[in-house]
């Protein structure tokens, strides 16, 4: 008993030292226990080297700062919004930003020589290209796009706070919005939709690119945009009216890939249409070089299996392709978007979108070459305006066209 009492009075006694400390009562305190935090602005130094940057709150990158109490030894600042099981950044921001690996050009995972299987694509590149321009950190971790945006919800590992966020997603009219927030775009809007169906033996669509889907059944990709609540936000090409009347169904598979999923929905005869991005078809396309999880024999059949009746369909989308979905509050598009808007005025991101091949959906800075207005992709152009064939995978609209 001596001794739990010993241990008890020691204890009391080294509480009331710390908070002492940390501004329980001392010289530093304001009278009610709080401590007071007082910084001040530093000019950069003429040997080049930055003062350490600490802060309050979470906040943006962008001030450099010195706290001159000793407050952050017992409660440091959040530089960042906090991650169960991750240490935080102590003087500068740490982001840890998620992708997953079935998305080429945007998010892939590499092959050695170019990359000992790292995870790749434009995403990261720029991520990693905003610690060039901010004092910041930036991790870019593995995870299924599942983990990040589910069917019409919020993921639940963005939710649980695993990641501060999701690289990659368009920002989306519906759903998105009432749990996530975005930060701003690094692609113009250059992810138009698009309405894939069967063909028949005679190569001709099953459902033609005049019908307003009344009374057919649409497969979603469960996951990805364009989401199923924006069909209704789209407008036929050929008729100039809105889709109506059609029934939203669910993938009948799983394969783990959710593209596969509904194509394999749509070709099996369990879906009319298939709601899509208007050029997931030519990304889904297998060659050297592509690490491929869907089923690319399946794909292979564009053309001749299947087709777009619709491409060029924009009205889903706010912007174009952002760099984070994260989750609504957290902050992270304000530490992010400063970082973004000084990035994307340099070389570097210009180098980043001529080596994915993105140059023409990159926002040109001083350093893109002037060679006027860029040629228009085949499934960014209205349905009306195709030249094509089904059996190029571009079904043109119908000759005559109902009312």
């Amino acid at each position: 008993m001596r001794f739990s009492r010993l241990a008890v009075g020691f204890g009391l006694f080294s509480l009331t030292l710390w908070l002492q400390g940390c501004g329980g009562g001392g010289d530093d305190g304001d009278g009610d226990g709080n401590a007071k935090v007082t910084t001040t602005e530093h000019d950069h130094d003429h040997d080049g080297d930055d003062e350490t940057t600490m802060a309050p709150t979470t906040m943006a990158p962008t001030t450099t700062t010195t706290t001159t109490t000793h407050e952050h030894m017992c409660a440091p600042p959040l530089m960042e919004p906090p991650i169960p099981g991750v240490m935080p950044g102590l003087e500068k921001p740490k982001i840890i930003l998620g992708q997953d690996v079935d998305w080429p050009g945007y998010a892939f995972m590499g092959s050695p020589p170019e990359s000992d299987f790292e995870t790749e694509g434009i995403g990261k590149d720029i991520a990693k290209g905003l610690e060039s321009v901010c004092d910041i950190e930036v991790h870019v971790t593995e995870v299924r796009w599942s983990d990040c945006w589910g069917n019409a919800v919020i993921g639940d590992g963005l939710a649980a706070g695993e990641l501060h966020g999701c690289m990659t997603y368009t920002h989306t009219y519906g759903a998105r919005n009432r749990f996530c927030e975005f930060s701003k775009p690094i692609l113009k809007d250059n992810k138009p939709g698009g309405i894939l169906v069967k063909l028949d033996e005679f190569g001709d669509p099953v459902v033609t690119g005049d019908s307003d889907l009344s009374g057919k059944k649409v497969v979603d990709v469960v996951g990805w945009a364009p989401t199923a609540d924006t069909l209704a936000l789209a407008e036929n090409k050929c008729t100039k009216q809105r889709f109506q009347g059609y029934t939203i169904v669910q993938p009948t598979v799983n394969t783990g890939n959710a593209n596969n999923d509904a194509l394999k929905t749509l070709l099996d005869g369990d879906a009319d249409a298939m709601w899509v991005y208007a050029d997931q078809v030519k990304q889904y396309q297998c060659g050297p070089g592509v690490t491929a999880n869907w089923d690319c024999d399946m794909w292979a059949g564009f053309g001749t299996n299947f087709s777009y009746i619709q491409t060029g369909l924009f009205g889903h989308a706010q912007a174009g392709t952002t760099l984070a979905l994260s989750k609504k509050g957290s902050g992270l598009k304000e530490i992010l978007d400063p970082c973004i808007e000084r990035f994307l005025e340099t070389k570097d991101y210009y180098d980043i979108c001529v080596k994915h091949g993105f140059v023409n959906s990159c926002f040109p800075n001083e350093f893109f070459p002037s060679s006027g207005s860029s040629e228009t992709l085949t499934w960014e152009l209205p349905t009306d305006e195709l030249s094509t064939k089904c059996e190029d995978g571009y079904c043109p609209c119908p000759a005559e066209t109902s009312d």
